[in-house]
């Protein structure tokens, strides 16, 4: 099953008593963020939309553990722009965990997006479960490429350590059902799959990029895309489209055992001046 709302998929975590060890995630993608705070991407303000997002999040009460950041964080690549995320992001308190998308500049993002909390590491142990983050960024593209230096890196995590595993990118490794967007997806997905169907203990892999949902399961894999803090695009679209959906977010618990549970949650309202009639943004 892949869908836009993640269907059966979904469960309302709230409802859930989960063992003593259970890792809980908040991911959020596909920020959007701009040097200058007015700024909107298809006439929607980011920063208003993000901050919307973020207290969405603290309505649930849920308590996390650690946030993932999962790439497009600052649109224009900014100093300043990254500086203004860390702030914000580092306001949770917790370790936030960052990579790179396509809109991003990787090496400014990693001098700039930096704070007591805020990081950009590449692989994080965190109680039973370690988590992958790998960056599949092409300076000026907006497709998404593992380097070989990222495959090994990967296999090098699975095999020095038997715990649980999430790994984490920017770009879809598997079609999603919306030809315009899986013309941009990882052009090497692939590889990434093949490794992953080796490796037993790797339970999720999750993604930003679409700006929408999906969830499948693929063996014994969970696979996790997301919405955007900001604009969703149309599911199920062959051309380029934007969808009304609000802004989200996604809640994880990676249990002892290895189990993923998942819930995405969405803002209330939708903000302000979405411009439907665009064919596309750069």
């Amino acid at each position: 099953m892949s869908s836009s709302n993640t269907g059966a998929y979904n469960e309302d975590l709230s409802q859930h008593r989960f063992p003593p060890g259970t890792l809980k995630v908040l991911q959020i993608t596909d920020t959007h963020l701009y040097a200058e705070p007015e700024s909107r991407l298809l006439g929607i303000n980011t920063l208003d939309s993000f901050r919307s997002v973020i207290e969405e999040f603290r309505q649930t009460g849920w308590p996390v553990d650690l946030v993932l950041a999962t790439g497009d964080l600052v649109h224009d690549a900014s100093p300043s722009g990254y500086r203004q995320l860390a702030e914000m992001l580092d306001a949770f308190g917790l370790p936030v965990y960052c990579l790179p998308g396509n809109h991003d500049q990787p090496q400014i993002m990693r001098e700039y997006l930096v704070s007591s909390h805020v990081t950009t590491p590449q692989v994080v142990d965190r109680g039973n479960w370690r988590i992958v983050l790998l960056d599949s960024v092409i300076v000026g593209e907006v497709g998404g490429h593992l380097e070989d230096a990222q495959l090994t890196l990967l296999r090098e995590a699975l095999r020095d350590s038997d715990k649980p595993t999430l790994v984490t990118l920017h770009h879809q490794p598997v079609a999603v059902g919306s030809q315009w967007i899986d013309s941009m997806g990882l052009d090497n997905g692939d590889a990434l799959l093949r490794i992953v169907d080796q490796a037993p203990q790797v339970r999720g892999v999750l993604w930003g990029h679409v700006h929408q949902t999906y969830d499948d399961m693929r063996g014994h894999i969970r696979l996790m895309a997301s919405p955007s803090t900001c604009v969703q695009f149309a599911p199920n679209s062959d051309d380029f489209a934007l969808d009304e959906q609000q802004p989200g977010f996604r809640l994880l618990a990676l249990t002892p055992d290895g189990k993923v549970h998942s819930q995405v949650l969405r803002t209330l309202d939708m903000p302000l001046g979405l411009d439907l009639a665009s064919s596309g943004y750069e």
